[in-house]
């Protein structure tokens, strides 16, 4: 999966242009701003910032976010281990409930279909 591939991260996704045209191009303004502020090296590096979004959606507990910063994180080469750091991060700050959308960030990672199992059960 690709982040090019948006309907495969979440269906809703597909309506981006619609959704931009019907409100006076908002899609294409947030996609500016998130192109300029995340995906664009700076201080860091695109694809820090890029994990660092990842775990944005993490918190969030937005699953299509967290699904396209993991795959814009790896486009840029984020590595497992930097993955592995970066979750860490959410499972420590968020324990159990952290630990889960961090599963389901790295899975988003590695590709794997099989749903975690959660940790409280």
């Amino acid at each position: 999966m690709k982040t090019t591939d948006l309907k495969s991260i979440d269906p809703a996704l597909g309506l981006l242009s619609e959704f931009s045209r019907v409100t006076k191009h908002t899609a294409g303004h947030i996609q500016k701003m998130r192109q300029d502020a995340v995906f664009t090296d700076g201080v860091f590096p695109a694809k820090v910032k890029a994990l660092a979004a990842a775990l944005w959606g993490v918190s969030a507990r937005c699953e299509p976010c967290l699904k396209f910063y993991v795959l814009k994180a790896k486009e840029l080469g984020a590595t497992p281990e930097e993955f592995g750091e970066f979750l860490a991060v959410a499972s420590a700050m968020g324990g159990c409930v952290g630990e889960m959308w961090a599963l389901k960030a790295y899975q988003a990672a590695t590709g794997e279909s099989e749903q975690a199992q959660a940790c409280c059960t």
